[in-house]
């Protein structure tokens, strides 16, 4: 028998190598057709009286990265077309079809042939559920293999029989821990777990998955067999009260109640415990069912997945343009910025010449890369032998002629004008005339910069964040005068290091900037108005924000913030700043010398560690404060989200970003914009726009103007419009693909 997706091979042992290799895909994925010739293929096994066992093993470097979750939207698709017609219907069309995969494992299972699965490297999701229905886990010992049930970062949960599987070969603390994280697992921790049973040499890993079952391996799952005992202890236990009421509260303290996945594993696990296994995994194909159909699940997928890979594979990149491949990178200015990008860029593998003004300053540079990638090997997450090739890649450089032969140079300079003029004049004097020249600025307009190129057809802003090492997006912004072949080029240098572009054309603040301020200068005007700080920035995480606005400002530097204030002041007249903040910052600064954290003094003090950071009681004498009994919580936490989404949508009405991807995945990977939400957009789009209009009129009526919804979304929530239909990528994608 053939197949597509597979190849199927019986040594003469009798045991069958089904070898998972998918033509035109760099990795394995489940899709229908997959699962399709995986039950032909079980069901071959268990009728050839010949086979004594199998082992799936991948045919590529890596095992499987898990389901295709376009799958599971085309599956949403289908349920919300049928619950029109018949609700009933379509709820059982989607429980069968939730149970698909789940109950495939469980037919494998329970075969009565014995099934090892040999993991090869990256080995996620539904890919680890089919491993853990497997009699025997046998992983390649190497730094590349990584196991784990990541779902939960996606709005889902592990439904394919993970939430059972896992509590009932490890104790539940490490499986809740696993599940509720989406932890990955090197094969040293999983096995320390009970979830695999081997770790073998990589070029050994075959032999020793059919070594096990040559060795007489059960073809019988642990929970399978009579007598068996949960690891640690059932639930009602002396374990299990100690346990879980704890795990409840620690769950709604990290969640604040917006991620339903995260509580539905909580609900699998616990009720499943209780239970048969068949049952457990009935519990869990409901609560699949459940989950699927939230809103939160539906924006996290569009986002985190389906647009995060397409954005990931240059779905902005023109057409046409030959894809470059970089020989060698110039970075000038070897500072905190640019020093993390030439570490990036070294890492990717990329020759880096790393310019300052002299030799000592650009070795200082090279040095953040030393002590990067120092602890990188300190932590076992890198080799020393990494070390050195990364390292051998970085040339520190005072001299321009250095930068000869790059591809791309990238400025990290001063955020001056004339100190950038200087250095896009040195460096294009030695520049081959098809190099791109990219300004790293924050502020400066990128037309404005390009007015000092020779060529502003190859002058883009590439605007990275920081710690640049940390930090996945890019902003890559368009001056009046780039062409393609500079874009194009930008995307495959972002590309390269592993890093995710957006698409902004110029404007002040350009999109990132522009909403961060938002969402910082609302916290200041909630201070001013006698919002006790602690309520403020504990808002801002109960509506999903990773960090208060207030410990933002620390981060970023609260005298950095006032420089951008003034500098506003002198660009747009003294009425683009509101006077009270300007005042607030700047009794901070230099009334009491709180410059944020690099001086250890701002919203917060910041004493020596192990302390942890707490806010500075001294900001409650800055305004009279209102009793906590008198303040809207949940207007906060509103208050907080509006005032980034509205500034989204002006950016997205004066055409600065003009595809909505970019727009949320960009909020979510830059400023952690409530991710339940699918990004700034979908939050729009999640609640409506004619219901937000509605709220943004009330907060406008007692808060002011900046609550002023756009021209744009008045006229959607007129037509009842989503941005996803108004600003349609995939629209854009098809013309793309016919031009």
């Amino acid at each position: 028998m053939t197949y597509t997706n597979f190849t199927v091979e019986t040594d003469a042992d009798g045991i069958a190598l089904v070898t998972w290799d998918m033509p035109d895909r760099s990795m394995n994925v489940f899709t229908l057709e997959v699962m399709n010739e995986l039950e032909k293929i079980i069901g071959q096994v268990v009728a050839d009286a010949s086979i004594k066992g199998a082992v799936i093993a991948s045919g590529k470097e890596t095992f499987s990265g898990g389901a295709d979750l376009t799958m599971l939207q085309e599956m949403l698709g289908r349920f919300h077309a049928e619950k029109a017609k018949d609700a009933e219907r379509a709820a059982k069309l989607l429980f069968d079809g939730v149970g698909r995969m789940g109950g495939l494992w469980r037919k494998l299972e329970t075969s009565g042939k014995p099934w090892v699965s040999a993991i090869n490297g990256t080995c996620m999701g539904g890919a680890f559920e089919m491993s853990l229905a497997c009699h025997g886990r046998v992983a390649a010992d190497s730094d590349k293999v990584k196991m784990g049930l990541p779902e939960v970062k996606v709005g889902l949960f592990p439904g394919a029989g993970g939430t059972q599987r896992v509590p009932r070969l490890t104790d539940q603390q490490q499986a809740l821990q696993m599940l509720t994280s989406g932890q990955q697992l090197s094969p040293q921790k999983a096995k320390a777990m009970g979830l695999i049973h081997e770790i073998a040499p990589a070029d050994r890993l075959i032999d020793a998955a059919k070594a096990m079952i040559r060795n007489g391996l059960k073809p019988v799952a642990p929970w399978d067999e009579k007598g068996f005992k949960l690891p640690g202890g059932p639930i009602y236990s002396v374990a299990g009260a100690n346990l879980w009421p704890p795990a409840i509260a620690i769950l709604r303290r990290e969640t604040y109640g917006n991620y339903p996945a995260a509580a539905a594993i909580l609900k699998c696990v616990y009720e499943g415990l209780l239970v048969p296994f068949d049952t457990g995994l009935r519990i869990e194909q409901r609560y699949f069912t459940e989950i699927m159909q939230t809103r939160e699940a539906a924006a996290m997928i569009r986002s985190l997945f389906v647009s995060l890979q397409e954005l990931n594979k240059g779905a902005r990149r023109p057409a046409g343009v030959p894809e470059t491949k970089f020989k060698k990178i110039g970075v000038l200015g070897a500072g905190f910025m640019g020093a993390g990008i030439a570490y990036v860029t070294a890492k990717a593998g990329i020759p880096v010449v790393l310019l300052d003004r002299d030799m000592d300053a650009a070795a200082k540079g090279k040095a953040h890369s030393d002590s990067l990638i120092s602890d990188q090997v300190r932590k076992g997450r890198a080799k020393p032998e990494d070390k050195d090739r990364l390292l051998s890649l970085i040339t520190p450089t005072a001299d321009y002629a250095d930068l000869a032969g790059c591809d791309l140079v990238v400025e990290a300079v001063f955020e001056d004008s004339g100190i950038k003029k200087d250095a896009t004049e040195k460096a294009e004097a030695v520049l081959k005339p098809a190099a791109v020249f990219a300004s790293n600025t924050s502020t400066i307009p990128i037309t404005s910069l390009a007015k000092n190129s020779a060529r502003p057809k190859n002058f883009i802003g590439i605007h990275f964040f920081s710690p640049v090492d940390k930090m996945m997006l890019v902003e890559i912004i368009l001056g009046k005068k780039t062409g393609d072949k500079a874009l194009a080029t930008a995307i495959d240098f972002v590309r390269a290091i592993k890093k995710t572009p957006i698409v902004v054309n110029d404007t002040r603040g350009f999109y990132v900037n522009r909403c961060v301020l938002r969402y910082m200068s609302e916290a200041y005007k909630m201070l001013i108005e006698g919002v006790p700080a602690a309520m403020i920035e504990n808002a801002a995480k109960a509506a999903g924000m990773p960090v208060g606005p207030l410990a933002l400002t620390d981060e970023t530097a609260i005298d950095l913030a006032q420089k951008i204030m003034k500098q506003t002041m002198r660009d747009l007249g003294d009425k683009a700043v509101d006077p009270k903040q300007m005042t607030l910052i700047n009794t901070l600064v230099d009334t009491h010398g709180r410059f944020g954290r690099k001086n250890g003094k701002g919203f917060y003090d910041y004493p020596q560690k192990p302390a942890k950071k707490k806010l500075w009681p001294g900001l409650k004498d800055l305004y009279r404060q209102l009793p906590p009994e008198k303040v809207d919580y949940e207007e906060l936490k509103q208050r907080l989200l509006v005032t980034i989404a509205l500034e989204a949508a002006r950016v997205m009405e004066e055409g600065i970003v003009t595809d909505p991807r970019e727009a949320d995945v960009g909020s979510i990977l830059a400023f952690g914009f409530a991710p339940f939400t699918g990004g700034v957009l979908s939050y729009i789009d999640g609640i409506g726009a004619k219901k937000f209009v509605k709220i943004a009129k009330g907060l406008q009526k007692k808060y002011g103007a900046e609550f002023k919804a756009p021209k744009l979304l008045l006229d959607m929530a007129e037509k009842g419009e989503t941005f996803y239909e108004r600003f349609d990528p995939y629209a854009r994608s098809e013309a793309k693909k016919a031009a």
